[in-house]
């Protein structure tokens, strides 16, 4: 695979915090898609595994493709399959040095694929690896907010980030007090006043924004396959809804996501001029 570079001059540059490109859904026009979001100025993906087999299909992406990058971890979903030898797998792949979190783990009491106790079972042998791995966590939660306080309070000091928040500004004012930073997909799109009321306490210092692709495709592109080339309408969306300039959210969210995951990319402000193309040397330099 040999895509372009992400090069984008005199437009805002974006990082999809979250998606699935390991996804079958993008199995056969990989190439294209990721061409795509590049020329919508999408400048780099975290990948994001939700099983032992997604996880190693995101390492293999993020060897791959520029400027990607990886996250393993058992969705809640997945939570009746956890066991200590798959628990050890996921160990081997979170010491790869293109993982950069512990991911997507959580709580999801919408779905009953796994039971709530089977569900903080893997959740808290997950969030005990992040911390022996010093790697952040990228968080899924539905309808279990009070369960995932309670269990986050049990391992102080592990950071990370609420994905596709779909809370209310109680909940994001809860988050943010134990420290994690908050992602909006397209789900803010979707005219949602509480999710607004909740982007409007975010800081802009703890904002991140994502796809989720193939899920939650934003505005017109609702009920389609999403992929990360509509990230500049969530990021508009939330200009919006701020009231800040497109740039100085893009800005802020790829800087956030540089930070949380310490990425090795280069600042938001490098030069125009400069080759960005995705080489060792290249990421070496930005570290």
């Amino acid at each position: 695979m040999n895509p372009p570079t992400p090069r984008n001059p005199g437009k805002p540059k974006f990082f999809d915090s979250h998606n699935h490109l390991n996804d079958p859904a993008f199995e056969g026009e990989l190439e294209l898609v990721v061409a795509r979001a590049f020329e919508a100025g999408v400048k780099g993906f975290l990948v994001v595994g939700y099983n032992l087999e997604s996880s190693r299909r995101a390492v293999e992406l993020a060897e791959t493709l520029p400027w990607t990058f990886a996250a393993v971890g058992l969705h809640p979903h997945e939570a009746r399959v956890f066991s200590d030898d798959l628990l050890a797998e996921l160990r081997a792949l979170a010491e790869h040095e293109r993982v950069v979190a512990i991911g997507e783990i959580g709580l999801d009491y919408h779905y009953h694929h796994s039971t709530p106790e089977e569900q903080k079972r893997a959740l808290r042998a997950q969030l005990d690896l992040a911390r022996e791995l010093d790697l952040p966590v990228s968080l899924h939660i539905r309808k279990a907010f009070p369960d995932m306080f309670e269990e986050l309070a049990a391992f102080p000091g592990v950071a990370g980030v609420f994905h596709c928040f779909s809370g209310g500004p109680r909940e994001a004012r809860q988050a943010l007090e134990m420290g994690f930073y908050i992602s909006y997909s397209g789900f803010l799109t979707y005219g949602s006043r509480k999710l607004e009321k909740a982007l409007r306490q975010t800081p802009l210092d703890r904002l991140l924004i994502e796809t989720d692709a193939p899920y939650l495709a934003p505005g017109e592109y609702k009920g389609g396959r999403n992929e990360p080339a509509y990230l500049p309408i969530t990021a508009r969306k939330v200009a919006e809804v701020l009231e800040l300039p497109l740039d100085q959210v893009a800005r802020a969210t790829y800087e956030n996501a540089r930070r949380l995951f310490r990425l090795p990319i280069p600042p938001y402000e490098e030069p125009e001029e400069e080759d960005l193309s995705w080489n060792e040397e290249n990421e070496e330099e930005a570290l």
